[in-house]
């Protein structure tokens, strides 16, 4: 199985170019992926998934292919 690329909300900010709290309040979304671990208090969400929100959602912001 190939590695999968985890991301924090903080990674989430970044990639989106907006601050951890208003990446935090996305990610309680009800069409927002749910996260696929956590560990101390902090959560993680598959990356692909996140992406595909991302184009889903704020098709601005996609990767362009």
């Amino acid at each position: 199985m190939a590695d999968v690329e985890l991301w924090t909300t903080g990674d989430i900010a970044a990639r989106l170019g907006i601050s951890t709290e208003r990446a935090r309040q996305l990610t309680h979304r009800a069409e927002f992926p749910e996260p696929v671990g956590a560990a101390k208090h902090i959560r993680f969400w598959r990356a692909d998934r996140v992406e595909d929100w991302i184009a889903r959602h704020r098709p601005n912001q996609a990767p362009s292919t």
